[in-house]
């Protein structure tokens, strides 16, 4: 077992040990406190990307703020970091494990373009409220937790694999190192060339964190980030590169850095405006979008939220090795609860449904095991909702490298999947490659389960797949299916 303490010396046992289970776990408080920093730094961004995502978006009925005006930047990012302090450390104290939350990215999309656009902005948060509410009784009832434990394990494997790919693709995108190509989907730097200061800033980042971790240095990750962090800071002191993106949101300077600038220019500090909180209407989006159309916005939320989750805790888990023997995460019922919560909690304050954040196998790769971790990284966004211009100034170019390592870390679980009988392994692949492919775990999640019900009965074995995963293949297949659906009923 794993520690930092001098040779032929034992660690007494502490109150803070036994709850935490520290010792029990391989760990030590100051590598949890290492990893709780690693995982707020790799996923602070969202206290900038969430307004950016949020406050820029119009409501559609006019009564919201004046008149159609979307939420103030400044709101929107201190509730996301409230949000994130108060679930984070809830998760740490009661779930326990290294699991950090905050507001969803891709679910936030959905309720600013899909749903805000349709109706008042309290009135789109609280669809996520109600979302929230249904996830949890799930939790309570026993059904999330039943169906986490009927999923088989090589696609429990091929999801935390899946997830790695796409924490790794999340890193390259978020550094500039890939970027959307002139004839191709995807290319590599600017027109297919490596090119620009916050490019070289990532790679050397990569390589940094790489070498340090093969030659087995502790806090690799974090000393990789503050290398690139300093980097970046002087490289923008001499070169003064600004942001890629304009003041109009246009991209007009690609050598530039792709979020936070690393200046403490324009960033001024100041009271956090909580004037978001508890502006929600239960009712109001039903009332605006009709009884039909509010229950698919709802069971869309619901069924992107669920998987999401889902995923992301099963690949951390395995990543951390807190799996038990039977391929189950103990005490899963408290974790899954305070994930039900962080949904009604992000809705209740304006910034949207709150989850756990893939990012967390930052930390985990750092050495994070128990939930002191997520205490620590809660308590840094508790300082951020009072000092949010801090979030601005770690670039994503100097925090993506540790994406992009954890990643391969994550790959290792490929060696549990079985590719040589097909009808295991096309669902591996499918689970695998859709997460990355497509941008979300819930998609990933979902052709693989379908998938996998759809072979068994084909080979005969569809006495080996587990009643829950006919019911959960049931509802993707309509998740899938629900816009030609809506097209068929007419349903806006």
């Amino acid at each position: 077992m794993a520690t930092e303490t001098a040779p032929g010396t034992t660690r007494r046992s502490t109150g803070l040990d036994r709850y935490f289970a520290i010792t029990e776990r391989g760990s030590t408080v100051a590598r949890e406190v290492r990893g709780g920093l690693v995982t707020f730094v790799t996923m602070v961004y969202i206290v900038v990307l969430n307004p950016l995502i949020i406050g820029t978006v119009q409501d559609a009925d006019g009564k919201f703020l004046g008149g159609g005006q979307a939420p103030a930047l400044g709101a929107v990012a201190a509730v996301t970091a409230l949000v994130a302090c108060v679930l984070t450390i809830a998760m740490g104290l009661v779930g326990r494990y290294p699991f950090a939350l905050a507001t969803g990215l891709g679910l936030n999309a959905f309720v600013a373009f899909q749903v805000a656009t349709r109706m008042s902005w309290p009135a789109a948060m609280g669809m996520v409220v109600i979302e929230g509410l249904i996830i949890t009784a799930l939790v309570l009832t026993g059904f999330r937790v039943a169906v986490f434990r009927a999923i088989p394990a090589q696609l429990k494997s091929a999801i935390a694999v899946g997830i790695g790919l796409f924490i790794a693709l999340i890193g390259l995108v978020d550094a500039g190192f890939v970027r959307r190509g002139a004839g191709t989907p995807v290319d590599i730097g600017i027109g297919g060339h490596l090119n620009g200061w916050p490019t070289l800033v990532f790679v050397l980042g990569v390589l940094l964190i790489a070498v340090l971790m093969a030659r087995k240095v502790r806090g690799a990750i974090l000393i990789g980030i503050l290398f690139s962090t300093v980097l970046a800071v002087i490289i923008e002191a001499i070169g003064n590169l600004g942001p890629q993106v304009n003041a109009k949101g246009e991209l007009d300077n690609p050598k530039g850095w792709a979020l936070n600038v690393p200046s403490f220019e324009g960033k001024d500090f100041g009271a956090p405006d909580l004037k978001l909180l508890g502006d929600f209407s239960l009712g109001a989006g039903f009332s605006a979008v009709g009884i039909i159309s509010g229950i698919v916005i709802v069971f869309s939320l619901v069924l992107s939220d669920f998987f999401d989750v889902m995923g992301t805790t099963i690949g951390l888990a395995q990543e951390a090795d807190l799996l038990d023997e039977d391929g189950q995460l103990p005490n899963i019922q408290q974790v899954l609860l305070i994930d039900g919560l962080a949904a009604v909690a992000g809705g209740a304050t304006g910034a949207s449904s709150a989850t756990t954040y893939v990012e967390s196998a930052a930390g985990i790769g750092d050495g994070a095991r128990t939930g002191l971790a997520s205490v620590v990284t809660g308590l840094l966004f508790g300082i951020t909702v009072f000092l949010s211009p801090l979030a601005q100034f770690v670039p994503s170019e100097a925090a993506a490298p540790a994406l992009v390592v954890v990643g391969v870390l994550m790959m290792r679980q490929v060696r549990n999947i079985d590719f040589y009988t097909l009808e295991l392994a096309l669902p591996a692949f499918l689970t695998i490659v859709l997460m990355p492919f497509t941008y979300s775990i819930t998609n990933g999640v979902g052709a693989g389960f379908v998938s996998y019900v759809v072979l068994q009965v084909a080979v005969g074995k569809a006495r080996v797949v587990h009643p829950l995963m006919w019911a959960v293949a049931a509802f993707f297949a309509i998740y899938f299916a629900i816009e030609p659906l809506k097209s068929a009923f007419g349903i806006s």
